[in-house]
């Protein structure tokens, strides 16, 4: 029953997205997120905690706004996801460095013959990273957690997510399925930043904290050397937003002999390449995830 509820209560906001003007619903998502801040007190301490963390040379009135901030910003990120499902939201022209963007996935695919893994993170609208990749030559395997309602997820989530090509799966069937993809030279895409269970992890510096991270794109690089493609999108100051394709990480730890300390590592090079993304826009991550598991 709750699960119902809930699919219907998701069915009446999409059908809010189709027929409300858009700035209604941005303002309208942003009230309701805002109400969350001071509702759900253990998130926003949550939040306000990993950013002292972070950022310890703010002030304490400095973190409470970047924390606002923060929950705005996930606000517009929200709007527009469900603007992107009931098609009102036109992904290309969203993009400012559009003809830029699409030049590289062109040249990178062709570049690519052990596949490409894509690291990312929950930053800024990342499914809108994902849906452009997809649409303009880049669609990937998109590792997952599985939802916890089955009638959105069915009907809503995953529909949404293979629109372009993309195809999710779950964590627990990843590596196998990642491993025949990047077999065919295809892409698979990793959202590095959440925190992971202590089987096949190991605790790298995020932020000047230890944080556990999975060695999974370590093990693939090692293992079928695919080209480790951080991505990223990011929100400008006018609403749009540029695409970054930064440089391949081709770092493998040849200096390391020990396999554990090798994939150790490469996952620090990986994280600090996330890292360095949020230090350039630290109100567009989802800061309020348990990622240092305190």
């Amino acid at each position: 029953m709750r699960e119902k509820i809930e699919y219907t209560f998701v069915k009446l906001f999409l059908w809010f997205a189709k027929v409300l003007p858009k700035s209604f619903m941005y303002g309208f998502v942003k009230s309701l997120t805002l109400l969350s801040y001071y509702i759900d007190k253990r998130r926003r301490f949550l939040t306000i905690d990993n950013l002292s963390m972070a950022y310890p040379q703010k002030s304490e009135q400095e973190i409470q706004t970047l924390s606002k901030e923060v929950y705005i910003e996930l606000s517009k990120t929200i709007s527009e996801i469900l603007l992107m499902l009931v098609n009102r939201f036109d992904i290309d022209a969203a993009i400012v460095n559009l003809d830029e963007s699409i030049e590289k996935l062109n040249t990178i695919v062709k570049q690519s013959p052990n596949g490409i893994v894509v690291l990312t993170a929950h930053f800024s609208n990342w499914e809108l990273a994902a849906h452009f990749l997809a649409k303009h030559g880049l669609p990937m395997l998109a590792v997952g957690r599985k939802g916890n309602n089955h009638y959105i997820d069915e009907n809503i989530t995953l529909p949404f997510r293979r629109k372009y090509g993309n195809e999710p799966v779950n964590k627990k069937q990843a590596m196998l399925a990642m491993a025949k993809r990047l077999k065919t030279g295809e892409a698979v895409g990793l959202l590095l930043d959440q925190k992971s269970g202590h089987i096949g992890s190991t605790k790298v510096d995020f932020f000047a904290n230890l944080a556990e991270t999975t060695l999974s794109v370590a093990s693939l690089k090692l293992k079928f050397d695919p080209m480790v493609l951080p991505i990223f999108i990011a929100r400008q100051e006018d609403g749009k937003y540029k695409m970054y394709i930064n440089d391949p990480i081709t770092y493998r730890a040849d200096e390391i002999e020990v396999k554990d300390d090798k994939l150790a590592a490469m996952t620090q090079k990986y994280t600090l390449a996330i890292e360095e993304m949020i230090r350039k826009y630290p109100s567009q991550w989802f800061w309020m995830h348990n990622r240092w598991r305190r």
